[in-house]
C-alpha cells in the first residue's frame, strides 16, 4: 500500500434543502506533505464533527484502484484524486486484505484501521446524483477511516508498512457488508464488537443484532 496522493480540503459552501450547508468534501490534492493529528488531518476542513473526524476518523483513505470503476459510471466528472473525500489515495490498497484492527507505520505516523464510511448526501452533492449513496453501497469497497495512534508527517511515495493485526477481526470490506446487510453473520458481529479499535458507538450498535 502506497500513497500516490495527499489531499485536503477547504470550506465550501454548498445550498441543501434550501439551507446553506458548510462541506470539507471538496478536497484536492497537495504536493506537501500532511500532518496527520489525533482528531482531524491539520488544515483539512471537518465541518459536520457529529459525523467526521474524531479519534475514530481522524483519516479517511480510498483506493486507486477504484477509481476506474465510478469513472465509468460518471464519465463527465472533472476527475481527481481526493474526489470521494479522502485524504489520502492509497494504490495497492484492497480492503478485502486489510482488518480492522490493523496497526501501520506510514511516514512519520502510526495508524489504526478504525471505522467504516457511511456515504451521506454530501457525496451525492457532489457527483450530481444522490444514486451513488446506493451503488457506493452495494459496490462495498467504501476505504476506511483510521485512527492515528503516533501523530506525523506522511506524504506521497509513503508505504503503509504492518506493524500489527488482531488474531481475530473483520477485513474493511467484511465490516461494510455486515452493517449493510440485512442477514447479519452473527459470529462477525461478536468479532466487530470486541474489536476496540471500532467506535464504541458503532460497536454498540452492532450489539444490538446480536441473537
Amino acid at each position: 500500500m502506497k500513497i500516490i496522493s495527499t489531499n485536503i480540503g477547504k470550506p465550501t459552501k454548498i445550498i441543501w434543502n434550501s439551507k446553506e450547508v458548510i462541506t470539507g468534501i471538496y478536497k484536492t490534492p497537495t504536493a506537501t506533505p500532511i500532518y496527520l493529528a489525533k482528531n482531524n488531518v491539520m488544515n483539512d476542513e471537518v465541518s459536520d464533527r457529529k459525523h467526521h473526524g474524531g479519534f475514530y476518523k481522524a483519516c479517511y483513505i480510498f483506493s486507486a484502484e477504484q477509481y476506474p470503476y465510478w469513472k465509468n459510471l460518471y464519465p463527465n466528472l472533472e476527475w481527481n484524486w481526493g474526489m470521494f473525500g479522502e485524504n489520502l489515495t492509497v494504490a495497492d490498497f484492497d480492503e478485502r486484505m486489510v482488518f480492522l484492527g490493523d496497526v501501520y507505520k506510514v511516514g512519520d505516523a502510526v495508524v489504526q484501521v478504525s471505522d467504516y464510511r457511511e456515504p451521506c448526501y454530501k457525496l451525492g452533492y457532489k457527483f450530481g446524483d444522490q444514486k451513488i449513496l446506493k451503488q457506493f453501497i452495494e459496490n462495498g469497497f467504501a476505504g476506511t477511516y483510521l485512527s492515528v495512534l503516533e501523530e506525523g508527517f506522511v506524504a506521497n511515495n509513503d508505504q503503509f508498512k504492518l506493524i500489527e493485526r488482531p488474531d481475530k477481526s473483520l477485513s474493511v470490506a467484511q465490516l461494510f457488508h455486515l452493517v449493510y446487510t440485512k442477514e447479519r453473520n452473527q459470529d462477525y458481529l461478536e468479532i466487530a464488537v470486541n474489536n476496540n479499535a471500532l467506535d464504541p458507538k458503532k460497536r454498540e450498535l452492532l450489539e444490538k443484532y446480536i441473537v
